[in-house]
């Protein structure tokens, strides 16, 4: 049975996310992409008209998802906003630690080398990471309207938080530890409740 034009695209975006967050982008061929979908050239080319738009498709069906995934945990009015925001600390550890090879960050992975390789995946990877970032001050906000977070400037605080934990992830890839992640958390904890 023949894969529908939907489905085959999806599948060409789950299987990129696969591969680039394990070795990069720079480093992994069309040929290498094709074969692990199991997808001819041409089906390719009906979608992606380069290998560049290809990563910037995947990038911002990344975001999509990971957006999404995190407006659901921080609209999560039954728990504190607190201990929605310390839940998705807690989970980026497990996720991008040493111990933890599934789902790795795109961001973490692919920022530094297509920064400088491509113009449209740069603005992507800004975009959402802007995004996220205005997600983590929505919840913040959340939490100074609740009492249960101490942090006067929610904006400030998302954005230093961010880039902490995008510092630790690389970090802890460099260390081969989960060290630079713990640290992270310790620091988290403190910015946020003040202990």
């Amino acid at each position: 049975m023949k894969t529908s034009y939907g489905n085959t695209r999806q599948h060409l975006l789950e299987i990129g996310h696969q591969i680039m967050a394990a070795k990069g982008f720079s480093s992994v061929g069309l040929n290498e992409i094709l074969a692990a979908a199991g997808v001819p050239k041409g089906s390719f080319y009906h979608y992606f008209p380069s290998k560049e738009r290809y990563g910037q498709a995947v990038l911002e069906a990344y975001f999509e998802s990971y957006l999404e995934a995190q407006k659901q945990r921080f609209e999560d009015s039954d728990i504190a906003a607190a201990e929605r925001l310390l839940g998705y600390w807690q989970q980026w550890l497990l996720c991008n630690s040493s111990a933890c090879d599934d789902q790795k960050c795109l961001v973490v992975k692919l920022s530094a080398e297509v920064a400088d390789l491509s113009e449209a995946m740069r603005l992507t990877l800004r975009d959402g990471t802007d995004k996220v970032i205005e997600q983590l001050s929505d919840c913040i906000r959340a939490g100074q309207v609740d009492g249960s977070l101490i942090v006067t400037d929610a904006q400030a605080t998302a954005v230093m938080l961010y880039q902490l934990w995008l510092g630790a992830s690389l970090l802890a890839k460099l260390h081969r530890t989960s060290v630079p992640m713990e640290q992270a958390m310790r620091m988290t904890h403190r910015v946020l409740l003040g202990r």
